[in-house]
């Protein structure tokens, strides 16, 4: 088996973006149960939330929610639409 890490490059508003997301998801784990109910994959998504808050020190701002906001709407018009 290959032991090589795998590399995922994530712009900044897309790891923004997916921190809030797993931080909600995780923090309730209820939802992360009836996302993700194989517990093996679990210690990828710990893994990489971790990874994430370490890395983002925008997560820790006073304007966390504006920043948030703005990198949600940038990703959006990116994607080429508008919020479902």
């Amino acid at each position: 088996m290959d032991e090589d890490p795998v590399l995922i490059k994530l712009t900044p508003d897309q790891a923004f973006v997916l921190s809030d997301w797993l931080y909600e998801v995780m923090m309730e784990s209820d939802k992360l149960d009836a996302i993700v109910p194989d517990r093996a994959v679990w210690s990828g998504i710990y893994t990489i939330s971790g990874t994430l808050e370490k890395n983002l020190a925008g997560i820790f701002a006073p304007d966390y929610e504006e920043r948030l906001a703005g990198a949600r709407s940038r990703l959006i018009e990116l994607m080429g639409g508008s919020e479902q």
